[in-house]
């Protein structure tokens, strides 16, 4: 089964300077994420939207079933808020990527997946 991506940039209540505020430099950028696509996830990726490379798989040997939730946690000192998420289907290795999102803002994340469109989309909260 091959899956469109679809790319969703969170625009509402970013910050549109690159410098970091004193917000950024205290904020934590923890969120959770919520699969509700329907399929499990092998992979999934955060990465600084400044970066060319993803970052380690955040669910280590791990996968994220349909409907289950994990809290996603920062160890590193970044002072950053905007970051890529990718995640990748065990069932056939497609992912979608999201660019930009405001880790200093959002609390959740959840994805979904549309039969019909076959796409993969993402709300923020």
């Amino acid at each position: 089964m091959k899956r469109s991506i679809l790319t969703g940039f969170f625009a509402a209540g970013l910050a549109l300077s690159a410098a970091p505020s004193a917000y950024a430099q205290e904020a934590k950028q923890d969120f959770t994420l919520s699969n509700r696509t329907g399929y499990e996830l092998k992979e999934v990726y955060v990465a600084p939207s400044a970066s060319d490379e993803w970052e380690n798989d955040v669910l280590g040997t791990g996968t994220l079933g349909d409907g289950v939730a994990v809290e996603i946690k920062f160890n590193r000192a970044s002072k950053t808020c905007k970051w890529d998420l990718k995640v990748v289907y065990t069932v056939d290795s497609s992912n979608a990527v999201w660019k930009n999102i405001d880790l200093c803002s959002v609390d959740k994340i959840t994805i979904r997946y549309n039969k019909t469109t076959d796409t993969t989309s993402a709300s923020f909260d």
